[in-house]
């Protein structure tokens, strides 16, 4: 992977660990439809004053029904499944159970026909990922209902079946135009929910930060860093993020809730950060053979 490529991982490697910590703070005190409502219109309000400026937003309706599809799998359906399953599982639970997400995206590419090819060593990281977000989930699957673990699960199948709409579909859309019509879309299907559920009194300055925290780091800002790792990386590349995201998820609790580091922790820290190298890494091939060399290496 590229220099520029692995900026764009650890980016959003950060930007997408934390996410979980602040739905975990926000829905202790708002619905599920006025957080994802929120969290979509805060993010529009900051991207779409650029599309418009750049005029490319109208080069998106040739483009509509991968658009849509892209917005329903990444945004509409899995922020309101994980949002509410959270409200039973803890946020570590809920991100270390997004980490299957990899494993699901390579399957489904490689069955729909995807020209990646993935050697050993890459197999071996992602076997390494699964390992290390095995150890790490093991202590903390006995709670939560089991209609909460098949929501997340549900995110799991959303989050690897996006990227692969965005490689194949939407490569030669802008990024910032993209993101934001899918956001634009997203805040107006939950704005009545969200006006019908909103709450009768403000939420405290910790949910508030913490929904203005969703709305521009993870979300605005994410997302433009997300397309862009897909396009730079391709979508199996860009999914191995997910098993990042539950050790930065971890070390959240740990620094903002006083959770204690272990052993155990710090064991799934190496074997996550070891696997995702690997399986992100380019496929090395002899010279007599350049025909089989990684088309994105």
């Amino acid at each position: 992977m590229s220099r520029r490529g692995w900026v764009l991982f650890a980016l959003i490697s950060v930007m997408w660990g934390i996410p979980y910590l602040l739905i975990k703070v926000a829905v202790a005190e708002v619905p599920v439809p006025v957080l994802v409502f929120a969290r979509t219109a805060i993010g529009a309000a900051l991207l779409l004053p650029l599309a418009l400026r750049g005029g490319q937003l109208g080069m998106l309706r040739k483009h509509w029904r991968p658009v849509a599809a892209f917005a329903f799998l990444e945004i509409l359906a899995p922020w309101w499944l994980l949002s509410d399953a959270e409200r039973q599982l803890s946020s570590s639970t809920a991100g270390l159970l997004i980490a299957a997400a990899p494993i699901l995206g390579v399957l489904l590419a490689r069955m729909t026909g995807g020209e990646e090819r993935l050697g050993r060593a890459r197999w071996a990281g992602l076997a390494l990922g699964v390992v290390g977000t095995a150890v790490l989930a093991w202590p903390h699957l006995g709670g939560g209902s089991a209609w909460s673990i098949t929501e997340v699960l549900l995110v799991v199948l959303a989050y690897a079946i996006a990227p692969l709409i965005a490689d194949r579909y939407l490569r030669d859309v802008p990024t910032i135009p993209l993101t934001a019509a899918c956001l634009g879309l997203a805040a107006l299907v939950y704005a009545p929910a969200a006006a019908w559920t909103w709450p009768a009194t403000m939420p405290s300055g910790a949910v508030l930060a913490a929904l203005l925290g969703l709305g521009v780091l993870c979300t605005g800002l994410a997302f433009v860093v997300y397309v862009e790792l897909i396009k730079e990386a391709g979508p199996s590349r860009a999914l191995v993020s997910t098993y990042v995201n539950p050790a930065v998820a971890i070390a959240a609790g740990v620094l903002v809730l006083q959770e204690p580091l272990t052993g155990l922790i710090v064991v799934s820290f190496v074997l996550i950060l070891a696997g995702s190298v690997l399986a992100t890494r380019a496929e090395a091939e002899p010279a007599a053979a350049p025909e089989l060399e990684d088309v994105r290496s």
